[in-house]
């Protein structure tokens, strides 16, 4: 039995050895400093790097050219905790892109190309508490329900991208929310600014550069000017103000309530009618009834 197994040895620490090191082969153009990371970042990529560690927990790929993110690429990275991917190509993410990594704690987009943030982007990453979306230049537009199902960020930075409004509707699910930044956008101060400008005031806390490092343009002329110097009365005009969607409901509310007019008042018609109709008959039988 001995020998057999003294035979058997060198073929058993060859599969060992394959076995402990299947999963952590390290990308050609990339380190891995221990079994849980993976650092690719400066390497000139125009893609993601293969083979990833499938047990990867931090995975580096800043300052390459990287210009998207398969939607089903965190599908088989379900341990990925810190994923960075700053300054990069990246020009847009799909709806759904991030939800499969229930883990995922930090994640930065920023320094990229990205023009807008759509609805459910981050649909189920309830784990993350770190997210950087600043010094995207291009961005303008953050859909409203764009961070829903945040339960858990902490730190949403958004600072110097093309921000020129923001829907409240973005913020006020971000219920753990500490640190909010939104310096150097050019927001302009018009009545779809009113109610961020409620919403910051009430939440300047937040801010780590405090309503004194956000400016906006006044709409007459341009010029800059300091939310700090700025109060709730600065957007008085705006209080009768409706927003497209205060339009819609007012415009269908209008058709509906004509709608029912007109139907009740044909009803009311027939029904006058009707009873014109019998009083008719009526007199009729009667005056016949008399002869």
């Amino acid at each position: 039995m001995l020998p057999c197994i003294n035979w058997l040895q060198p073929f058993l620490a060859l599969l060992s050895s394959t076995l402990l090191t299947r999963g952590h082969n390290c990308p050609s153009s990339c380190l891995c400093p221990d079994h849980h990371t993976v650092d690719c970042q400066g390497q000139g990529l125009t893609h993601l790097p293969s083979p990833i560690p499938l047990d990867v927990r931090r995975l580096l790929l800043s300052d390459n050219w990287i210009p998207l993110i398969p939607s089903d690429f965190l599908v088989l990275y379900s341990d990925l905790v810190y994923l960075d991917l700053r300054n990069n190509s990246l020009s847009g993410l799909e709806p759904g892109t991030l939800s499969t990594s229930s883990r995922l704690v930090f994640l930065d987009l920023g320094s990229n190309n990205l023009t807008e943030i759509q609805s459910e982007t981050f649909g189920e990453s309830r784990s993350l508490i770190k997210l950087r979306l600043g010094n995207n230049p291009y961005l303008s537009l953050v859909e409203e329900d764009a961070f829903l199902g945040l339960t858990s960020l902490r730190v949403l930075e958004l600072e110097r991208n093309g921000l020129q409004g923001l829907d409240v509707g973005v913020l006020e699910p971000l219920t753990s929310l500490r640190v909010l930044r939104l310096e150097g956008n050019p927001w302009v101060c018009n009545c779809h600014f009113a109610k961020l400008f409620v919403w910051l005031m009430e939440n300047r806390h937040k801010l780590p550069t405090g309503m004194e490092g956000l400016e906006c343009s006044l709409p007459m002329d341009g010029s800059l000017m300091s939310l700090s110097l700025l109060s709730e009365a600065s957007f008085r005009e705006c209080r009768g103000y409706l927003s497209l969607t205060d339009i819609l409901i007012v415009i269908f509310s209008g058709i509906s309530v004509s709608v029912v007019a007109i139907i009740a008042s044909f009803f009311l018609a027939s029904m006058v009618h009707c009873f014109q109709r019998l009083g008719k008959a009526g007199q009729a039988d009667e005056e016949e009834g008399n002869d």
